[in-house]
């Protein structure tokens, strides 16, 4: 089994930045990649970004293209989001999860995942 801890969320200013750090323990050797979610109230949770664990390719959700990048530290086993320019909309609890067989980043994909981190954005 894989455990993951996020951490990094807070209340930021639209504009600012935040960076997310999803930190992974167990049985990492089987990551085949790593992926962001979130989830704001009322609404489903959707993909944000993705990230293939030995290659390091990347993938975004058209909303935060631009703003937001996914990284890995494979010697800390860690995953990374660094989100700048907050807008309002991207107030959710984001939830890192970890797909040990492909890059489908389809959630059902996932095998494990966080306990999430909240991240709200004043206007």
């Amino acid at each position: 089994q894989v455990q993951l801890v996020e951490s990094g969320g807070g209340l930021v200013q639209a504009g600012g930045s935040l960076r997310l750090s999803c930190a992974a323990s167990g049985r990492t050797i089987s990551i085949f990649s790593m992926g962001w979610f979130r989830q704001a109230p009322g609404k489903e949770r959707e993909f944000v970004a993705g990230i293939s664990w030995l290659g390091g390719n990347t993938v975004y959700a058209d909303s935060v293209k631009g703003r937001f990048t996914i990284s890995r530290d494979n010697a800390k086993n860690t995953a990374y989001l660094q989100m700048n320019s907050l807008k309002p909309e991207d107030t959710a609890v984001y939830y890192c999860a970890e797909d040990q067989y492909g890059t489908n980043w389809r959630e059902y994909e996932f095998d494990y995942w966080g306990q999430g981190t909240q991240v709200t954005v004043s206007s």
